[in-house]
């Protein structure tokens, strides 16, 4: 056995055990503590494959942001989840239809190697075999696709703005930080200088 094809077991292994724990887990923590070590594993998987690019995107986005935003919303706002599952029985005929188009989409893609086997080999890109994957990528996404990459980070951005316009709220009655305040205070607003006599204390 090849040292590429050991850590080809490994890393799958690995990654097919801590999804299963991640939806088999009772403690929301730990489901998203198995879900980034899932994803750790499936960037290594995606490196021994040669896409470093999606490896190292892998390991930033969705570990370094999405799984660690969600375990810390899951931490701060303490969600009850056994309560959330009471009524998951009524939604599992939804479920069920929404698995079975799932699965049948993964069937046509899987059956699709063995009806067109050459469908893959047809891009209108040719493949460089002496330029790095991310090189690569770069060129595409920077030349070829410029106008449509740029237009998807300004949708993008608008979105983000959205979510924070809808979500900001000034409510009354809520203390604000000013930092102008705070800054131009003086010392004899906030401070008093008492002199106490021994014994006695403050009353």
């Amino acid at each position: 056995m090849s040292l590429p094809l050991f850590f080809f077991y490994i890393f799958s292994a690995v990654t097919v055990a801590s999804a299963f724990m991640v939806i088999s887990s009772r403690n929301p923590v730990h489901a998203v503590l198995f879900l980034i070590l899932a994803f750790v594993n499936a960037a290594g998987l995606f490196m021994l494959a040669g896409a470093e690019f999606l490896a190292l995107i892998l390991i930033v986005v969705y570990v370094g942001a999405v799984a660690v935003l969600f375990l810390f919303v899951v931490m701060m706002l303490d969600v009850d989840f056994a309560d959330m599952r009471r009524g998951m029985l009524q939604y599992a005929p939804v479920g069920i239809v929404v698995g079975i188009v799932l699965l049948l989409e993964l069937l046509l893609v899987a059956g699709s190697f063995l009806v067109a086997p050459d469908a893959a080999s047809g891009s209108s890109l040719p493949i460089d075999g002496t330029m790095d994957n991310t090189r690569a990528l770069g060129l595409v996404l920077y030349t070829r696709y410029v106008f449509l990459f740029q237009g998807a980070a300004a949708i993008l951005l608008v979105a983000m703005i959205g979510a924070i316009v809808l979500t900001l709220r000034h409510r009354t009655g809520v203390k604000r930080q000013s930092t102008a305040a705070q800054l131009g205070r003086m010392p004899a607003d906030t401070l008093q200088v008492v002199k106490v006599k021994s014994g006695e204390g403050l009353q």
